[in-house]
């Protein structure tokens, strides 16, 4: 029996999938809702209510359990999200190794981030091997996520077998409102701004792949960065809009305009409630040309090749659409 935590998310919704048309057998977890995105193969996933930070629901969910997919995290640059965040990605992460450990799992998938390979200077080809630097520059989601390898790590250095992936930007359909999704609501709305930043992109089938595979290999103690290809933000929001039918950015967002505006959504979020648009992070990130290489994944895994991005951006533009005319989004 297979376990997937955060199986209600972009990532673990194709994870469980992929899974399920495998003919797996699979449990996943759920906090109050299973989402509509993932209705159709719901009743071929056995699912436990509760989170990564409720060790009774571990304990059931984990009953029998020999592989886990750890996808559950909080991903959020919002300064009002950062306490539930680092708990959860943290803490939650612990107790997902703790219980592995306990049980005697066979082995772990552990999904980070490309966030937790840190800052590096812009133009360095980033890999595998980059250290984690302390720096003012990372952001709360890098922090939580540099921790919640660490406590991988910690539970290989018990004698559980784990591999950590390291996805760039995850590009997929169905989650319109959240994470990557709201790149294709923006480049709908015809929003006017681009920034000069560059940064990596994966489509999240080939991250639901790799994972898979990784589990099935007799790889352990290893972290993979999983990166379709490394795009200028303008050069993605261009082909977003081609396949739309929308107007494409077209202002150029200076560094000091950025610290402009993020600074006005903050006021705005205070007085309304509403989330802000832009944060101090992403307003920063966002102007870095920061490339990734994913050249180890590649030759662990022979055969296993990314889908271009084109592809990509032209499949979830084409979903993007279709759900309009169904009302869906």
């Amino acid at each position: 029996m297979i376990l997937v935590t955060g199986g209600t998310g972009l990532l673990g919704s194709y994870l469980l999938r992929a899974l399920v048309k495998a003919g797996k057998p699979v449990r996943a977890l759920y906090r109050s809702r299973i989402p509509d995105q993932i209705k159709d193969i719901a009743d071929r996933v056995e699912w436990v209510q509760g989170d990564v930070l409720d060790v009774c629901a571990l304990e059931d969910a984990f009953a029998g359990i020999t592989e886990v997919y750890h996808c559950a995290a909080i991903v959020s640059f919002e300064p009002g999200m950062r306490n539930t965040m680092m708990k959860t990605n943290i803490e939650g992460t612990a107790n997902v190794v703790n219980m592995a450990i306990d049980t005697g799992v066979r082995k772990i998938v552990h999904v980070s981030s490309i966030a937790a390979l840190g800052r590096a200077r812009q133009h360095d080809n980033i890999t595998e091997n980059a250290q984690w630097e302390e720096s003012k520059n990372n952001s709360k989601y890098a922090v939580s996520k540099h921790l919640s390898e660490i406590e991988i790590w910690r539970g290989i250095a018990e004698g559980l077998n784990a591999v950590i992936v390291n996805p760039s930007i995850i590009l997929g359909s169905g989650f319109w409102h959240d994470g990557s999704g709201k790149l294709l609501a923006n480049a709908w709305k015809e929003f006017p701004y681009y920034t000069e930043g560059v940064n990596g992109f994966v489509d999240v089938e080939d991250v639901a792949e790799a994972m898979i595979q990784l589990m099935e290999s007799p790889i352990t103690a290893q972290r993979f960065i999983l990166n379709g290809d490394n795009w200028p933000y303008r050069r993605l929001f261009n082909e977003m809009a081609r396949h739309l039918g929308k107007k494409p950015p077209h202002i150029a967002t200076k560094p000091w305009m950025a610290e402009v505006v993020w600074r006005i959504e903050k006021i705005r979020s205070m007085f309304t409630g509403k989330r802000p648009l832009l944060t101090r992070e992403t307003a920063r990130t966002a102007q870095l040309k920061v490339f990734y290489s994913n050249h180890k994944i590649q030759e662990a895994l022979p055969g296993f090749r990314f889908r271009p991005l084109p592809e990509t951006i032209e499949t979830i533009s084409r979903n993007f659409l279709l759900s309009k005319q169904q009302g869906a989004s």
